[in-house]
């Protein structure tokens, strides 16, 4: 269950990752390298879920919950914005969903 909750965060830090050093260079002008480090990164996010042991949709359903707390943890570290208590309610949610979709015994 720790190396799959792990996975989850390396995919989460992936994805937020590339895709913000995209957003960097389109948004906000910085280097076009930027756009091209973001890409490699977001290519091994690529390849970091199908590490998991799970089923691709299991997989990819239960690490949406995850993504969402990784975002609003991004938003609080990297853009300062802290979270409210919806946004700390709904991440809780969305966590417990993560742990239902993948870690619930199964016949």
């Amino acid at each position: 269950m720790i190396q799959s909750l792990l996975l989850f965060v390396v995919a989460g830090i992936c994805e937020i990752g590339g895709g913000y050093l995209f957003w960097l260079w389109l948004r906000e002008g910085k280097s076009p390298w930027l756009a091209v480090i973001g890409m490699v990164i977001l290519g091994v996010y690529g390849v970091v879920p199908t590490l998991q042991p799970a089923t691709f949709g299991r997989a990819y359903a239960a690490y949406g919950g995850v993504f969402i707390v990784l975002s609003i943890l991004w938003g609080w570290i990297v853009d300062r914005i802290a979270p409210d208590k919806y946004d700390l309610l709904g991440g809780w949610i969305a966590l417990l969903g993560v742990l239902v979709i993948m870690y619930a015994p199964r016949r």
